[in-house]
C-alpha cells in the first residue's frame, strides 16, 4: 500500500475517533457543571477541558475569559479550531474522499452523510437547543462509522491502518480524560463534611464513567459503590473494558503486527512494551507513584509512538 493512502486512512479514523471523544468530554463537563459547586471549580473544569486538548492559549487569544458557552462553541462549531467536532468530522470526510477507492460505498456514504448532517444541525441551532442530544448524535455516528467499517471492509492493510488510527487516538483521549478529571476534585471540597464529599464523588465519577460508556460495566465488574481508584483501574488496566488504555494498546499492537515487517520493528516493540506494562501493572503501585505523572508519561510515549508510526509507515509528521 502507498504510504499516502495509508496516511489518509490512518488520519480518517483518528479524526472520527477524536470527534467522538471530544463529544464525550464535553458531555461529562456539561453534566458536571450542573452539580452544586463553586464558580471557581466550574471555571477550573472548563479550563481543564481546554488543557486536555492543549487549546487553552488558542482559546484565550480568540475569546478571552473562559466561560461554559464559550468553550462549548469553540470545541463544537469553531472551524478555526482544528480539534473542534465540526473540524474533525470535516477532516475525516476529506481524508476519506482522498482514498475513496480504498473504502466501501457504505463507509464513504456514512462519513459523507455525517458531514452534511452536522452542517445542517449547526445551521438550524440544534446544538444550542439540546447539547446532550447533539453529543449523543456525534457518538452514534462514530459508532456507525466503526460498525460499517468492520462489517463491510476487506480485512486487508487498509482495514488495519483504519483500526490502528482509531485505537491510538482512543488511548490518548482516555488518558487525557482521566488525568483532568482526577485533578478536578482534588481541592474542591477541602474542609467539607465527609458526607458532602461522598455525595459529590458519586455524581462526579458517575459522569466520568458515563462519558466512556463505563457506568454499567463498573457495576458489573465491581458490584460496589463508585471509588476513584477503581474508576482508574477500570479505565487503565482492564483489558476487557473497550475504552481502557490496556484494551486500546492491545488493539494497536495487534494491528501493527498485521502491517509490520522487519523494517518496522521499533514501533511494534514500543507498542508491545506499553501494552505489557498495562497488562502487568497494579493500580495501587500507580497511585503510590502518582497518577498524574504516570498519565503524562503515558501520553508522551503514545505521542512518540504515533510519530514513529508516521515515520515508518505513513507520510512523516515533520513533512
Amino acid at each position: 500500500m502507498l504510504s499516502r493512502t495509508a496516511d489518509h486512512l490512518f488520519w480518517m479514523s483518528r479524526y472520527t475517533e477524536r470527534a467522538e471523544n471530544t463529544a464525550r468530554m464535553l458531555n461529562v463537563s456539561h453534566e458536571t457543571s450542573l452539580l452544586p459547586q463553586s464558580h471557581a471549580a466550574a471555571q477550573q473544569g472548563w479550563q481543564g477541558l481546554l488543557s486536555i486538548s492543549e487549546l487553552l492559549p488558542q482559546y484565550t487569544k480568540l475569546h478571552g475569559e473562559v466561560t461554559a458557552q464559550g468553550v462549548m462553541d469553540f470545541m463544537v462549531k469553531d472551524e478555526s479550531n482544528p480539534s473542534s467536532i465540526v473540524s474533525c468530522l470535516g477532516a475525516a470526510r476529506e481524508n476519506a474522499r482522498a482514498v475513496r477507492g480504498s473504502l466501501t460505498t457504505e463507509v464513504w456514504e456514512t462519513l459523507n452523510q455525517t458531514w452534511l448532517e452536522i452542517k445542517r444541525m449547526l445551521r438550524d441551532g440544534e446544538f444550542e437547543r439540546d447539547p446532550g442530544q447533539f453529543f449523543e448524535w456525534v457518538k452514534f455516528r462514530s459508532h456507525l462509522s466503526r460498525g460499517v467499517t468492520v462489517g463491510t471492509m476487506l480485512m486487508d492493510e487498509a482495514f488495519h491502518f483504519l483500526r490502528l488510527g482509531t485505537f491510538l487516538e482512543r488511548a490518548d483521549n482516555t488518558a487525557r480524560l482521566l488525568d483532568v478529571k482526577f485533578h478536578a476534585v482534588e481541592n474542591e471540597f477541602f474542609g467539607s463534611t465527609n458526607h458532602r464529599i461522598q455525595e459529590y464523588d458519586f455524581y462526579h465519577w458517575s459522569a466520568v464513567l458515563r462519558s466512556v460508556s463505563g457506568f454499567e460495566v463498573y457495576r458489573k465488574v465491581y458490584r460496589d459503590v463508585i471509588k476513584p481508584e477503581r474508576v482508574a483501574e477500570l479505565l487503565m488496566l482492564r483489558a476487557d473494558m473497550p475504552r481502557s488504555l490496556h484494551a486500546s494498546m492491545n488493539e494497536v499492537l495487534s494491528n501493527l503486527a498485521m502491517v509490520g515487517n522487519a523494517e518496522t520493528d521499533e514501533s511494534h516493540r514500543r507498542a508491545g512494551k506499553l501494552a505489557a506494562e498495562l497488562k502487568f501493572g497494579r493500580i495501587d503501585e500507580i497511585l503510590d507513584t502518582g497518577l498524574h505523572a504516570y498519565l503524562m508519561q503515558f501520553l508522551n510515549r503514545v505521542n512518540e509512538l504515533g510519530t514513529l508510526i508516521s515515520r515508518e509507515f505513513l507520510i512523516p509528521v515533520e513533512a
